[in-house]
């Protein structure tokens, strides 16, 4: 006898959302799907989801449902109206948001009777086929190995615990390293453009520059656990650094806004250094925003 066929509904249809019922659909589960805008379904409909016309029929159509929203706000307005649709589903709300915002939509979902998982999605934008694509997911383990199998096809899983927060956590950190890197990479480039120069020439050098990022990620990881690196030469060389991008920047008309705020934190470190006597690092400043910085001796 054969195996049932596994199903799963997913809300939301955003580009994220369309790939995960693509990927669902690829591996052979069956698919339905809602979406505030429903021509969006249409596609998904083409390639074989069913369509739900009610949130209520989305939930009641499986088990498991997979969202994928702007925010956990959405989640509220979306299933809300149908909570008394989700006594014995399992929710697995991979949109974006604060660790906190996770934990009480947790909560939420649990009061209403259901099972609930977070998962932060790390892709190369919607595309959760790339190789470098995978998911984090928290909340209890027993619910998370329970559905792991089926949720397989969206990403290689990452589970990182029970606290339902801390998928958001893992992931939030990791954007919080692409967003500036993708600013600096526009202001780079413009800066070479505008130069009269060809960005296509440049490109092979910020790649094999960025090659030694894990060097310095796995170099500075060990100092921030002891406090964070510093040395009072190093922050002001830093401080000049960045003077001469925006200077760089200035001669051709490309903003530095984001060079100046890095200056501001090499600056204000070499305040607090002075002020304290010893070598304070940046990421003692940044880890105590009310100020009570930890002074820690350059190495």
């Amino acid at each position: 006898m054969s195996e049932p066929r596994k199903s799963v509904t997913v809300i939301g249809l955003g580009p994220m959302g369309q790939a995960m019922v693509e990927a669902f659909l690829k591996a052979g589960v069956e698919v339905t799907v809602w979406n505030r805008s429903p021509e969006k379904a249409d596609a998904m409909v083409a390639l074989g989801a069913k369509r739900a016309d009610t949130v209520a029929a989305a939930l009641d159509a499986n088990a498991v449902t997979v969202l994928s929203l702007t925010h956990y706000a959405a989640m509220y307005d979306v299933l809300g109206p149908a909570a008394d649709h989700l006594h014995g589903k399992v929710i697995v709300n991979l949109s974006s948001d604060s660790p906190g915002q996770a934990r009480a939509g947790a909560a939420w979902v649990r009061r209403h009777g259901a099972e609930f998982l977070s998962g932060g999605v790390m892709s190369a934008g919607s595309n959760i086929e790339h190789p470098a694509s995978y998911i984090f997911y928290s909340g209890p383990r027993a619910v998370f190995e329970a559905h792991a199998e089926l949720l397989l096809p969206l990403s290689p899983q990452e589970y990182l615990g029970a606290d339902d927060g801390l998928a958001q956590v893992f992931y939030q950190g990791l954007l919080t390293i692409f967003h500036p890197w993708l600013l600096a990479f526009d202001q780079a480039t413009a800066m070479i453009a505008r130069s009269g120069h060809d960005i296509a020439r440049f490109v092979p050098f910020a790649v094999r520059s960025s090659a030694a990022f894990p060097y310095f990620m796995e170099q500075f990881s060990v100092e921030n656990q002891n406090g964070g690196w510093a040395d009072l030469a190093s922050l002001r060389m830093m401080d000049a650094g960045a003077q001469h991008i925006i200077d760089a920047s200035a001669e051709v008309g490309v903003d530095a806004t984001l060079s100046r705020t890095a200056q501001a934190f090499w600056r204000k470190a070499v305040a607090a250094s002075l002020e304290a006597g010893t070598a304070v690092s940046t990421y003692a400043l940044m880890g105590d925003a009310a100020g009570d910085t930890r002074a820690v001796s350059g190495r």
